[in-house]
């Protein structure tokens, strides 16, 4: 990476730090704040009005709109300035006014967003998160500290995530669906105190499931839901279908690899 200074594509009213690590062809627009300790890597483009702050790593191509602040101190009593990180892969959009908060100690000290990820306008990301690739966060989606989100994952607008929550892959939450427990992978969940709703057929058809992959899911989705099995002996069953469906071996894994409840 070129230094900043020199880099003629940062608009002369940023402010980006000497220490700063920025690519040549990294685009900065105006009244934008870099701080020292960041690193951009090449392709990114960075609008008007940016803060991105402390020990943040933004990688290859990623798009970040006006007011968005990335990498500042985590909202947490218990952070003393200890030096933790925010990394950010590629290719991922983040609009107005997101807020990505860096980690802590008590966790692994790092925040993670993977890579292509859509992050629409207010959304926040608390310490310690880690998300997956390809995910979209609707408008006003709200993830407190140390939340895990698979990949491909749909959060609908104004969805608000409880600490230490796990969103499994292609999971679907509907708009304000309040989450104190785990979704597992291939999920929908309600508005409201999120409630299962059955499969995300739809978006498992649309990443190029096919129905019988669909069809080992939707019995999967009825042991767990609608057999009224209590939770280990649903767990049982599911045991015998993951030996013939990969997919349901995965949320197999997710639920028992879990240290919170599911909703159900």
């Amino acid at each position: 990476m070129a230094g900043a200074e020199g880099d003629t594509l940062i608009h002369p009213t940023a402010v980006v730090d000497a220490a700063a690590r920025i690519a040549a062809d990294v685009v900065i627009g105006p009244y934008s704040i870099i701080a020292a300790g960041v690193e951009i890597d090449r392709g990114t483009w960075i609008g008007p009005h940016v803060v991105i702050s402390g020990c943040t790593r933004i990688g290859r191509d990623n798009r970040i709109f006006q007011f968005a602040s990335l990498g500042e101190e985590p909202q947490d009593r218990k952070y003393s300035a200890e030096a933790t990180r925010l990394e950010i892969g590629d290719g991922n959009t983040i609009r107005e006014y997101v807020t990505i908060n860096r980690g802590t100690v008590q966790d692994q000290g790092v925040t993670r967003i993977g890579d292509d990820n859509w992050i629409m306008a207010y959304v926040h990301i608390a310490h310690d998160c880690r998300i997956g690739s390809h995910t979209i966060f609707a408008n006003n989606a709200t993830l407190a500290g140390h939340v895990q989100v698979g990949d491909y994952a749909i959060l609908g607008g104004a969805t608000l995530v409880h600490q230490f929550c796990r969103i499994g892959e292609q999971a679907f939450t509907a708009y304000g669906a309040r989450i104190n427990k785990d979704v597992p992978p291939f999920v929908t969940v309600s508005e409201g105190k999120a409630r299962p709703r059955g499969l995300n057929v739809e978006g498992l058809r649309r990443r190029g499931f096919d129905e019988d992959r669909i069809r080992q899911l939707k019995e999967a989705y009825r042991i767990l839901y609608r057999s009224e099995l209590p939770l280990e002996q649903a767990l049982e069953r599911l045991r015998v279908l993951a030996g013939q469906s990969a997919d349901v071996e995965r949320l197999l894994a997710f639920v028992e690899s879990g240290e919170r409840s599911i909703v159900r």
